[in-house]
């Protein structure tokens, strides 16, 4: 089964089901057929931005607020909205077009990178609280490299 299919699926369970745990979603998809790893999943639930919150029943369960199902992926948003990156000792500040700062920062914080403690956004600046100044540097490459993916010219087929 493709990924994208997987994907597809395990949101169908968590709009359906109250699921509230990793091993109960395994389950769930078990009972469909598909096999999954552990890391698979815990990499799936991250990817579809699943959160976990309390029920009124006091149970935790998993689900994908509305305002985040159609939030596009960093992967998206970064190489249209992105100006620049400048920092500081262990401040990282993100310049974006007009309007888009709270995006970026929204995937940034889902993409939970171990380099960034938190951010804060305006709405064409984002400030970023980085570990260490030592880690700068990386983290300036890790977006400038996602910038640059998006923005080169994709190949056509024949």
């Amino acid at each position: 089964m493709s990924k994208r299919n997987r994907h597809e699926t395990i949101l169908k369970i968590v709009r359906e089901e109250r699921v509230g745990s990793h091993e109960q979603l395994r389950e769930f998809l078990r009972g469909r057929g598909i096999e999954v790893t552990q890391a698979t999943l815990s990499r799936d639930v991250r990817e579809l931005r699943l959160v976990k919150v309390q029920g009124a029943d006091g149970q935790p369960y998993y689900t994908l607020p509305d305002e985040w199902e159609n939030a596009p992926p960093l992967e998206q948003l970064l190489p249209t909205l992105f100006v620049s990156a400048r920092g500081a000792g262990n401040l990282l500040v993100v310049k974006t077009m007009t309007g888009g700062a709270q995006a970026v920062a929204l995937g940034i914080d889902w993409e939970e990178w171990p380099e960034v403690l938190g951010s804060v956004a305006g709405d064409d600046t984002i400030l970023l609280v980085l570990r260490s100044e030592e880690v700068m540097d990386e983290v300036i490459r890790r977006i400038e490299a996602i910038v640059d993916a998006g923005r080169r010219p994709r190949s056509r087929g024949p």
